[in-house]
């Protein structure tokens, strides 16, 4: 075997085509370079966490199953590199941290449009990787990175710091910013949210741009990018992404019985309207009822199909409008109002 070899050069060439296949086209110089520079098994945990085909996760080792381990590093999909917050997991195994899919990160990374000197605040940190390649790309002192878990935060410091990057690294709530660095040009967020934190348009200079996964509770999916002006932000989506919601948007709402119980009244009623059309397969249907009754979830129950007039009527104006996707629908932001729009800013919903 040639010295020069190197297993990752292999395995880096065969993800850079899977992601330009999920990209429909090439993925640009700049971060081919980066990708290339900053190899992701670098920056994964000994210890990852892998679908086990049952509805639940399994470990993988380096030590103990290298190959696998080294495969699915470079695999375009997600990796959870944390479960149950860094506790013990017992029977119930949940994801608390992961590695987004390559080409959501090359995506991602494409749309947030990084030129040299600019500086850019990157919320949710994770394994360091995004922050590694932001930082590649523009040179030291240009990025800052916030991350909540201290745990997480702590191995993407040393993640970084093994891969001589520099990056300044924070351990906090992201949805405050960073406002030390101050004003930044781009800020983008690993982790998704259902209302942009206004202390993100506050820190980012007029005609940057915001970009951030999308969350509701009846789909997370779908990408923002907002450009700020002085007193608001504003842009569209795009039918991409899913990421985990940031933490303090959360509610802690799991499943049916811990909303409706025993002693509780609820108002029931009976409609022609087929639940399978807003819980079925129509990521776009969800999408934009998920922006139209905000605060609206579906649950089943054994004996009741369970629906309101509001996502009826949703669903009836989302169809009369074409059934449009993501990338029709935009958003406008200010401090204190969120306004969802089709088409065109003037469009209101």
């Amino acid at each position: 075997m040639s010295s020069l070899y190197r297993p990752e050069h292999a395995a880096s060439r065969s993800l850079l085509r899977a992601v330009e296949a999920a990209l429909d086209g090439p993925v640009p110089r700049e971060w081919v370079e980066a990708l290339t520079a900053v190899p992701r098994h670098h920056f994964l945990p000994e210890r990852i966490w892998l679908e086990n085909g049952l509805g639940g996760y399994e470990p993988c080792d380096l030590s103990a199953d290298h190959q696998r381990w080294f495969a699915e590093a470079y695999f375009d999909v997600p990796i959870v590199t944390q479960v149950n917050d860094g506790e013990q997991p017992g029977e119930d195994v949940w994801p608390s941290s992961s590695a987004s899919a390559p080409s959501i990160v090359v995506r991602m990374l494409r749309d947030l449009d990084v030129q040299p000197g600019m500086k850019v605040l990157e919320i949710g940190t994770g394994t360091g990787w995004n922050a590694a390649l932001l930082a590649h790309r523009l040179g030291p002192g240009r990025v800052a990175s916030v991350e909540v878990n201290e745990n997480v935060a702590r191995q993407a410091w040393a993640n970084l710091n093994a891969a001589g990057l520099s990056v300044e690294l924070l351990c906090g709530d992201g949805s405050l910013g960073w406002p030390h660095q101050a004003p930044y040009d781009r800020v983008v967020s690993t982790c998704a949210v259902r209302r942009v934190p206004w202390a993100w348009i506050e820190q980012t200079e007029p005609g940057g741009v915001i970009l951030t996964p999308w969350d509701s509770p009846m789909i997370p999916w779908g990408l923002l990018r907002l450009t700020v002006a002085e007193d608001h932000a504003e842009g569209r989506f795009s039918p991409h992404s899913a990421s985990v919601l940031m933490r303090n948007q959360c509610r802690d709402l799991r499943i049916f019985r811990d909303i409706v119980r025993d002693d509780h009244r609820t108002d029931e009623s009976t409609s022609t309207f087929s639940p399978h059309k807003v819980t079925g397969n129509s990521r776009e249907a969800r999408f934009a009822l998920g922006l139209l009754v905000p605060d609206i979830w579906t649950a089943w129950d054994s004996d009741t199909d369970r629906l309101w007039d509001e996502v009826e009527t949703a669903y009836g104006w989302w169809q009369d409008q074409g059934s449009p996707g993501p990338e029709r629908f935009g958003l406008t932001v200010t401090e204190y109002t969120h306004h969802a729009w089709l088409d065109s800013p003037d469009n209101t919903l």
